[in-house]
């Protein structure tokens, strides 16, 4: 091998372990949505990691594109509708719950010394 293929090879399985990863964290999160216990979640993201066990050992990089492939288009299929957001986040419950006034509003911050 010279040291180019070796370097193509050794950028596409970076590439390819980063995909995984990614992949594993966002169905992990996603197992969370779906699992209203703990306990069930415990036992989905057990299940969750030995899918992605099932596949370690495996050298052949167009094999390992194609899973990864299957695995995002598997992820993608079984996502959940709607999502656990943080309240403080962007589409939260709580998120801009006290927007800015509108133009022309005045808001007097002396909390009770109002002149009477």
């Amino acid at each position: 091998m010279s040291f180019s293929s070796t370097a193509g090879y050794l950028a596409r399985r970076a590439a390819q372990k980063e995909r995984v990863r990614i992949l594993y964290r966002r169905a992990l999160k996603d197992t969370l949505n779906w699992a209203v216990h703990r306990h069930l979640f415990y036992k989905d993201a057990s299940d969750l990691r030995e899918r992605f066990e099932a596949n370690r050992h495996v050298e052949n990089l167009d094999t390992i594109d194609k899973l990864i492939e299957n695995g995002e288009a598997s992820y993608d299929k079984w996502r959940h509708p709607d999502p656990y957001i943080v309240p403080w986040a962007p589409g939260g419950s709580k998120f801009t719950r006290n927007p800015i006034p509108p133009a022309g509003i005045e808001i007097i911050y002396d909390y009770g010394r109002e002149d009477h």
